[in-house]
């Protein structure tokens, strides 16, 4: 019986860096999983939505690569899901599963001042900000430092707002974390900030890789002809 075929669903991006990495996460989620057709499927800013890649396969599952369980993947990975008459499958969000990577990147910045400041999206969702700021704590646990939740947009503090609050209490030396799984325009935004350094965003890294496999493998079951 042929394996269902992987959707690695992401955002979208007009960024080639941010392509040139989705691809590059695709490839790297394919070589764990040999025999298994690894395709792309997006909910913003390309033309080729999930709905229609969901539309040209046979079963499959869905892989929601969000930190967050916001509008996307309560809405449109849900709503493409329902229109194969379950043919395909979901499988849940990444959540906080990437934070040891996103832990990672931060490390590779150098060493880090006082606090951080985790640089988020942002969302309208009570929960998917919950879940940041939930990151935020587990992220302060691991490095020893304050770490305090900054958002591109829809929430609040701001990632400028988030600086000025910790240096406010006395935290003058901040590094940036950034919580996002590719690079895009929020990078020159971050670039702007007057801080000791800014992360990378997660990019291609084993544990993101094996948070993926692990969702595929988990839902694969559910996934009928």
């Amino acid at each position: 019986m042929t394996a269902p075929t992987l959707v690695l669903t992401l955002h979208g991006t007009r960024q080639p860096a941010g392509l040139a990495a989705a691809l590059a996460l695709r490839d790297a989620v394919a070589a764990r999983v040999p025999g298994v057709d690894v395709e792309l499927g997006w909910v913003d800013i390309h033309d080729t939505r999930l709905d229609t890649t969901l539309a040209a396969l046979g079963p499959a599952v869905v892989v929601p690569a969000f930190l967050t369980a916001g509008y996307h993947v309560d809405h449109d990975v849900a709503r493409a899901i329902a229109s194969t008459n379950g043919r395909a499958v979901a499988a849940s969000h990444l959540g906080g599963d990437a934070l040891d990577a996103v832990r990672d990147r931060l490390l590779e910045a150098g060493p880090l001042g006082d606090a951080v400041v985790l640089a988020a999206a942002g969302s309208k969702r009570p929960g998917a900000v919950a879940e940041v700021e939930a990151s935020a704590r587990r992220l302060s646990d691991a490095v020893g430092r304050p770490v305090l939740a900054g958002f591109f947009y829809s929430a609040s503090p701001t990632p400028e707002e988030a600086v000025a609050a910790l240096r406010a209490r006395g935290l003058a030396d901040v590094t940036v974390a950034t919580y996002a799984l590719l690079p895009g325009l929020y990078q020159a935004r971050l670039a702007g900030l007057d801080v000791r350094a800014v992360a990378e965003p997660v990019g291609v890294h084993p544990r993101l890789v094996d948070s993926i496999v692990a969702r595929y493998t988990a839902a694969r079951p559910r996934a009928v002809a």
